[in-house]
């Protein structure tokens, strides 16, 4: 299996609803057609002839299927599609999305038609090595789940315990989350089988509480560790819109949270936005509410492999700019305010990798 290092280069959420969505992401696209590998997070699914659904959620409208194509024009080879919009359009989004990445040549993994499509790995090979990717959506409601017959996405379900740590009735509590043991065995199953089928095996979970970078649930780590006991080489985490930090358990790095990354979308309506205040005040006084400006910091996520193993994992430090595009930053004054957010929430998660600049990139290192 010698030969040439490959790059791959991963992503968090992308969403594409809007006309002309190839702008967004033209200043990224040279960087990630260098790359072997480029995976993003589909969190909107694209079709023409979406269903309203009675998915207890904020319903997100698809993509135009035409905008497929951005993706693949910008270097995009890889999509996961596992998340709390995943059904949101119902059937004719999932066969939609998979037709199109099909026909586009994008692998995909996360979402399908049954569940069994939707636990199916995406395999692709660069220069003799085979990447394998799964996906699972820990969020949301659970009708964005597929089942035996109706489509949807692959899942772990997540229970959340609520005990009092005081002993005044209606005071603060200690929120404990952990993963329901029969979809975390699936999971676990599925890495497993595919274990012996590729040479690099990445996981992608749709998991994190949401605008709040420093602060990891429990299941965040239970999740990531059970995917890596099993096999996996990579965790890859979004859903949050937010940046979180990096750790290393067992030698593998775990990305708990990449950001967002283009969120192009027609947006949440008037009566949306109500609820959405009403529900999140006043306990919710999260980074992505009140506008902070780390909200627009993202990454790409750069993995060397070599011989068919990770040998160097880091980032691309990021900013999305006032025109909602993706930005890569350099050792520079703004580049190094995404370094020291990284930094400070690494830290402040208790999780142990530091980072390095080495050129315009950022190093990975267990501290």
């Amino acid at each position: 299996m010698a030969g040439k290092s490959l790059t791959m280069l991963a992503v968090g959420d992308v969403i594409l609803e809007k006309p002309e969505n190839g702008k967004y992401l033209n200043l990224v696209a040279p960087t990630f057609r260098k790359g072997d590998v480029v995976v993003g997070q589909g969190e909107v699914l694209f079709t023409d002839r979406g269903v309203k659904t009675f998915v207890e959620n904020f319903p997100a409208p698809a993509g135009p299927s035409v905008n497929m194509a951005a993706l693949a024009d910008a270097g995009f080879n890889v999509i996961t599609l596992a998340g709390n919009h995943a059904y949101d359009q119902g059937a004719p989004a999932i066969e939609d999305t998979i037709a199109g990445f099909k026909k586009l040549g994008i692998a995909y993994t996360g979402a399908g038609m049954n569940i069994d499509e939707a636990r199916t790995p995406a395999i692709i090979e660069r220069g003799g090595v085979k990447f394998g990717f799964l996906n699972y959506n820990c969020v949301g409601p659970a009708g964005e789940w597929a089942h035996k017959f109706k489509p949807g996405c692959a899942y772990i379900q997540i229970i959340s315990h609520y005990e009092m740590n005081s002993s005044n009735p209606g005071g603060s509590t200690d929120v404990y989350t952990f993963a329901v043991p029969r979809t975390l065995k699936a999971m676990i199953d599925d890495v497993q089988k595919l274990r012996p089928r590729c040479d690099v095996l990445t996981v992608a979970f749709h998991k994190g509480i949401l605008g709040m970078p420093e602060t990891l649930a429990m299941y965040d780590q239970q999740v990531s560790y059970a995917a890596i006991d099993a096999g996996a080489d990579l965790i890859l985490g979004h859903h949050a819109h937010m940046l979180k930090g990096i750790e290393i358990y067992k030698g593998k790095v775990i990305y708990h949270g990449l950001g967002q990354f283009v969120s192009v979308g027609q947006g949440l309506t008037d009566e949306q936005r109500k609820e959405m205040r009403s529900l999140a005040a006043p306990n919710l006084s999260t980074y992505v509410l009140r506008f902070d400006p780390a909200r627009n910091m993202t990454m790409i996520a750069k993995c060397v492999v070599e011989n068919g193993k990770i040998t160097r994992t880091g980032y691309l430090p990021c900013v999305i700019n006032d025109d909602q595009q993706p930005v890569i930053l350099k050792n520079d004054g703004k580049g190094r305010e995404v370094f020291e957010f990284m930094d400070r929430i690494t830290k402040a998660a208790g999780l142990n990798v530091r980072y390095e600049w080495d050129g315009d990139e950022i190093v990975i290192h267990q501290a």
